[in-house]
């Protein structure tokens, strides 16, 4: 891992491997925790390379806050960072970064920045803006991470790259929790162990208003009451109800609302929010080959009335359409304009997933040798791949869907409501699959072959640059090890049922 201080030697060594290399931006004021953490697991998902910034950035800071005693601790930072893969640590000091006096600053508009935190920090999102839009123009990713914690800050980001047409991509990762529902927090190490207990009445707060809303109740008034009722020995700044983009106040909730809290326990100043949303949850399954993942997949789709969105059959036909059109995979340009107007519609008739390409039925087509000796090469098309994480994503807006494969929890829906690991012993996956071949009729294989053949598949899945295998932090592992089918798709609905109903 490299660490650098200055804005000139880290441009220089991104520049030499940018033309080749997917580079991600982890914005952060240090003092690194378990939600940090899933930020950088996330990035080097996704990307080749990953900078992790940090930075105490005093623009963001009012006179009578915490700047000098923002919890500080570098050298456990590049510790954490390193043990994780991180590529590079940009740690520049002020007077790099600041070099002059007068500081030219960013000013988002009022509208977002006058509510929910905007209101009892002056000035501080115009720190945020002016220290991320520097970033962006240090480091020049393709990906930039930030947490759903700081919905405010992240909605206000989104504007910014909308409005002065940053080419970079947001991604947006979940609220890492502890066991007893605190958000995780720079600022929870300021707590008292009474007052950290004393703090969990945040998430409790905000449960309540879920259950409420997922029985029906909609009315801001009801919902923030019912927040208010859990708040209690706390100094609260605000609980409201906005709308997740322009963070204006809600009445009501008609498709989504953004529940937020500010509060002041002891000195301390936490914030927490929610989202409540009017759709059917995601189930998103990711897990080692073998582990049975499809079965269940479709058992509990069918169980659940849930779309079972078959993203293998996804990439089956798209490998048709290009051998039908006979475009040739070195041709980048014909593949792009392939992949970016074609018609995909994948209907649920009962038991089997109906697949239309372009109006034509290609269910069946999809399943012959042709696609199948190809599909492999296509999906590992970078062009095709972002343009099938990208419909995968508009069918997960709608929600009421389940879906496994590669990146599942960790790039395509990490806000799924459930997310899954699904996983088996060597010996077990062996089992089955031997199994599997004997109904086949096939004799010429070991059970030792099979153990070895399926151990050095997940040596790659785990060890590959991009996208390795690994359990997302906030997904539930379920060990298949001596159960059977049934009993997994039973686990997984129940699961469900009670996410839907706490």
């Amino acid at each position: 891992m490299l660490v650098f201080h200055s804005v000139k030697d880290l441009q220089a060594h991104l520049m030499s491997l940018k033309h080749d290399h997917q580079i991600a931006l982890v914005p952060t004021m240090g003092a690194l925790h378990s939600g940090h953490v899933s930020l950088i697991q996330r990035a080097i998902a996704d990307n080749h390379l990953v900078v992790v910034s940090i930075f105490v950035n005093p623009l963001q800071f009012a006179p009578t806050e915490d700047l000098a005693q923002y919890p500080r601790n570098f050298a456990a930072d590049c510790q954490l960072c390193e043990v994780w893969g991180v590529n590079c640590v940009f740690a520049p000091s002020e007077a790099e970064l600041y070099p002059n006096q007068e500081v030219f600053r960013v000013v988002p508009p009022k509208s977002l920045t006058s509510v929910l935190c905007g209101k009892f920090r002056p000035g501080h999102f115009e720190g945020v803006a002016t220290i991320v839009t520097k970033l962006f123009n240090i480091v020049q990713p393709n990906r930039a991470y930030f947490g759903q914690k700081d919905a405010q800050q992240l909605a206000i980001i989104r504007h910014l790259v909308r409005d002065l047409n940053i080419p970079v991509e947001l991604v947006s990762c979940p609220i890492i929790r502890e066991s007893s529902g605190l958000a995780r927090s720079s600022r929870n190490q300021y707590l008292s162990p009474e007052n950290r207990e004393l703090a969990v009445c945040l998430s409790r707060g905000l449960l309540a208003a879920k259950k409420a809303f997922l029985l029906g109740e909609v009315l801001s008034e009801k919902l923030i009451s019912l927040v208010r009722n859990e708040l209690i020995n706390i100094k609260i700044e605000y609980i409201e109800l906005v709308d997740p983009d322009t963070l204006q106040s809600l009445t009501m909730i008609k498709n989504a609302g953004l529940l937020a809290i500010a509060a002041r326990i002891g000195a301390t100043r936490l914030i927490d929010n929610i989202m409540l949303e009017k759709r059917q949850g995601i189930i998103a399954i990711d897990g080692p080959a073998g582990a049975g993942k499809s079965t269940v997949t479709r058992k509990v789709a069918e169980a659940l009335g849930l779309l079972y969105l078959d993203t293998g059959a996804m990439y089956r036909a798209i490998t048709w359409l290009i051998l039908q059109k006979r475009v040739s995979l070195d041709d980048q340009n014909a593949l792009f304009e392939l992949v970016n107007t074609v018609n995909l519609e994948l209907i649920s008739n009962n038991t089997e997933i109906q697949v239309i390409i372009n109006g034509e039925d290609v269910t069946k087509a999809i399943r012959t040798p042709e696609v199948t000796a190809l599909v492999s090469i296509v999906s590992a098309q970078k062009i095709v791949r972002e343009k099938m994480v990208q419909l995968q994503q508009e069918w997960g807006e709608k929600g009421g869907i389940i879906a496994e494969g590669r990146d599942l929890c960790t790039k395509v829906f990490p806000d799924a409501e459930l997310k899954l690991f699904l996983t088996a012993s060597v010996e077990e996956r062996a089992r089955r699959r031997l199994k599997d071949f004997q109904n086949q009729g096939v004799t010429n294989i070991s059970f030792e072959q099979l153990k070895q053949d399926i151990q050095n598949r997940d040596d790659q899945d785990s060890n590959r640059k991009i996208s390795p295998l690994r359990k997302a932090e906030d997904a539930m592992e379920i060990i298949t090890d001596g159960l059977t089918i049934e009993e997994v798709t039973n686990k997984i609905i129940n699961l469900y049922q009670q996410i839907n109903n706490c």
